[in-house]
């Protein structure tokens, strides 16, 4: 007889834009699980159509862990889903259902994207089990398995689709929101200002596009050394909650200040910017003013987003605060320097000279410790698939559900033996 499910009660917080907790929800449903959404502003309610699992808040948000704490226990929940854990009203109610023994579901973007996304149990990036974990220990847990290990891909898979649901859910809390007029947004700008940023990237993709391949080509056809710089977004929880930066122009100084002391001349320092950056912070003319102040003017480039692969396959080496961008860095071998909590800070594989003597000589990774490292990923944490894409969508479901429904963490299950059933990454390109 089937596993029956219905003493499962899943409560959902907020999620990647877009309909993917909705669709996830259903397939609990078809579990036999029950489901729940609390929905925090009119985006989060325009992606979930089931009315009567529904629960908006629309109190102020210093009510919110008193709420939070009816719910889990009115409602008898064992189990939490949020999408990234460090935003206020996510580790409130982590910290409450903690207390209470209820499983907490984190997903985030992939440590290994962009074909993959992240789903661990209790949290995720610098509140990830794999940060406690060695290479030795992973070792032991993939001794009885083997893996032919994909290769990075080359560009971030589903950005329109991303950009689209992003732009979408800040126009519904802009325009539609009166419901929840005490609503206040985790991030600095305000909801009116998010939702141009994404109009105005979205205007500006042809330019972007050509601004990047005229940029591209004068570093693919320069024939210096470089280091590539992996920048993120400056309001991205894994810069700023794991990271030792107060701000990206603090980083920035840094690194310049570093490579003008330790690079040798002739060697030039290439910025790559977040895919998703959209201008609120003035990165470029930071970057032009700092080399200035350095004197290495002529030997800074900027370029906006785009394929990393192409920029990766000719550096000398890669520096960054925590991107999981340097994933693929250290798939090709880069020698690596970062600055932040990492799930990848594993002294067999990242740096630990000064800035300015990786810069002069950089040490290269122990590229087998971190094939072991990326084989563990895989078989735990890593679910190939989207969140904003359809067709990665279907694909994520394939596999997540099953191990959401799980009585085992997947860390837990593979130490056991017991690792989850993997589909080829091929049916998601």
């Amino acid at each position: 007889m089937a596993p029956s499910h219905a003493d499962r009660s899943f409560l959902f917080l907020q999620g990647p834009h877009g309909p993917f907790f909705s669709r996830l929800a259903e397939m609990l449903t078809h579990a036999g699980a029950r489901v729940w959404r609390v929905g925090f502003n009119r985006g989060d309610e325009a992606f979930w159509p089931d009315r009567a699992t529904y629960i908006p808040f629309t109190d102020p948000g210093t009510d919110w862990p008193d709420h939070a704490a009816r719910l889990l226990d009115s409602h008898g929940i064992t189990d939490l889903v949020l999408y990234g854990d460090t935003r206020p009203i996510h580790a409130e109610a982590i910290a409450l259902a903690k207390a209470r023994g209820i499983t907490v579901h984190v997903f985030e973007e992939g440590y290994l994207r962009p074909y993959w996304i992240t789903y661990e149990r209790g949290g995720a990036n610098g509140h990830s089990r794999l940060m406690e974990t060695s290479v030795d220990q992973m070792r032991r847990a993939l001794k009885d398995l083997d893996l032919d290990l994909p290769d990075a891909p080359a560009k971030w898979g589903d950005m329109r689709q991303h950009v689209f649901y992003g732009a979408l859910y800040h126009w519904f809390v802009m325009a539609r929101n009166q419901r929840y007029a005490a609503f206040r947004p985790h991030r600095t700008l305000t909801v009116t200002q998010e939702f141009r940023l994404y109009l105005r990237r979205l205007a500006l993709m042809p330019l972007l596009w050509l601004d990047r391949v005229q940029a591209t080509y004068r570093i693919k056809t320069g024939g210096f050394p470089y280091h590539l710089a992996l920048l993120q977004l400056a309001h991205d929880a894994s810069f700023r909650d794991h990271g030792p930066f107060d701000s990206m122009d603090e980083f920035l100084e840094v690194l310049i200040s570093g490579f003008a002391d330790g690079a040798p001349a002739h060697h030039h320092l290439v910025f790559k910017a977040h895919p998703l950056e959209d201008g609120r912070t003035p990165i470029r003319a930071d970057i032009k003013r700092l080399a200035a102040e350095h004197g290495v003017t002529d030997r800074v480039h900027y370029v906006r987003g785009g394929k990393l692969a192409r920029l990766l396959n000719d550096a000398r080496s890669a520096v960054t605060v925590n991107s999981t961008a340097a994933q693929q860095a250290l798939w090709r071998g880069l020698p690596l320097k970062a600055f932040g909590q990492a799930v990848y800070l594993k002294p067999e594989f990242v740096s630990e000279q000064s800035l300015s003597a990786f810069f002069q000589n950089p040490s290269r990774p122990d590229s087998r410790a971190y094939r072991d490292y990326r084989h563990y990923l895989l078989e735990t944490s890593q679910i190939s698939g989207s969140f904003y894409s359809s067709r990665g969508r279907r694909q994520l479901l394939r596999q997540v559900v099953d191990m959401m429904l799980s009585p085992e963490d997947a860390y837990d299950a593979l130490d056991a033996g017991r690792p989850a059933p993997r589909q080829h990454l091929s049916l998601v390109n």
